[in-house]
Formats: C-alpha cells, sequence, structure tokens
C-alpha cells in the first residue's frame, strides 16, 4: 500500500485499516523509528497493565524470557573467570 504525505505532512490511514485496529477519532498513536523505517503504532493507553506478562513463558516447557536471560548472564560470567 503506498500513501502520499500533504504539504502538512498528513497521511491518511485507510478506513479498512482504521477499522482492523480500532483507530478512531482522537485515538493516539506512535510514529517509531526503526532505523529507516517507519511505523504507525497505536499508543497503549495503559502500558503497565498491557504490557505485564509480555516476557513471561507461553508453553509449560518454556523458561520465562527473564529468567532464561538470567542463566545465560550466569554461564558467561562463569566463562569470564
Amino acid at each position: 500500500m503506498t500513501l502520499a504525505v500533504s504539504s502538512k505532512g498528513w497521511v491518511v490511514i485507510p478506513a479498512e485499516l482504521r477499522r482492523k485496529y480500532r483507530l478512531g477519532p482522537g485515538t493516539t498513536v506512535q510514529i517509531v523509528d526503526y532505523g529507516g523505517v517507519l511505523a504507525i503504532v497505536p499508543a497503549l493507553e495503559d502500558p503497565l497493565r498491557q504490557t505485564a506478562g509480555l516476557l513471561a513463558a507461553r508453553t509449560p516447557e518454556e523458561k520465562p524470557l527473564t529468567q532464561a536471560l538470567l542463566e545465560e548472564r550466569r554461564r558467561e560470567q562463569e566463562l569470564e573467570r
């Protein structure tokens, strides 16, 4: 999908995408620069609540990401000794 930027810097998000992502009048979004790639991301209303559990294990066999990172750091520290 290709969009044009107006002389005022505006970009119109097509209705289909506004409906899909529930972007109505007054919805706040963030423009994120991923090193040369711009992304329009809906802003979180309550970031703490909405991201709670984000790093948790997804299956019983999987370790939580925080635990895996700590274990990896411990192994690195052992190798540095």
